[in-house]
């Protein structure tokens, strides 16, 4: 297992077996639930009338799954993957347990699998199997997350202006 920080790796600075556990949890609010129903069109009660969740047997209004897909991937991002070339999809999603309003969620991926690009000579291909959990432990999803991440001195360097300073 490689001893590197989890910020700003490449490629080449990951090993299968790495496990990171992310640095951000986010307790998710009766807000973020419409907003992101709203959003996506989602016309399900399940996720917007609380007598339709109970008689549905949840004890609170269970949250959007594809909310607390793009939450927990978000969540990774800053530690394995600011350097991608490009994210290459999702498998294996697994829903264990819903999420409700306020429930904070935790997540931590492994890496489960490294390749080189047989197409893109700048990058590899990695494999990272993530979980998200909530404050009691319990999982509420789990999936695999393939992503092509840039190897080192090959990610691209925008150039950055210089501030313009009001003349007074």
């Amino acid at each position: 297992m490689t001893t590197k920080p989890w910020r700003d790796r490449f490629f080449e600075d990951f090993t299968i077996g790495d496990v990171c556990k992310h640095r951000h949890a986010r307790t998710v609010t009766p807000y973020d639930n419409m907003l992101f129903t709203l959003l996506t069109q989602n016309p399900a009660p399940l996720h917007v009338n609380h007598d339709y969740a109970k008689a549905a047997g949840h004890e609170r209004v269970p949250f959007n799954s594809t909310f607390i897909l793009a939450l927990v991937t978000g969540q990774s991002v800053a530690d394995l993957t600011p350097n991608v070339m490009t994210n290459l999809g999702w498998s294996e999603v697994k829903l264990p347990a819903p999420t409700y309003e306020g429930d904070t969620i935790y997540s931590e991926s492994e890496v489960v699998s490294l390749r080189e690009s047989a197409t893109h000579p700048r990058a590899g291909i990695m494999a990272l199997r993530t979980i998200g959990y909530n404050q009691t432990g319990t999982v509420v999803i789990e999936f695999i997350r393939t992503v092509m991440v840039y190897k080192a001195g090959q990610a691209p360097s925008p150039p950055r202006p210089e501030p313009r300073r009001a003349v007074r």
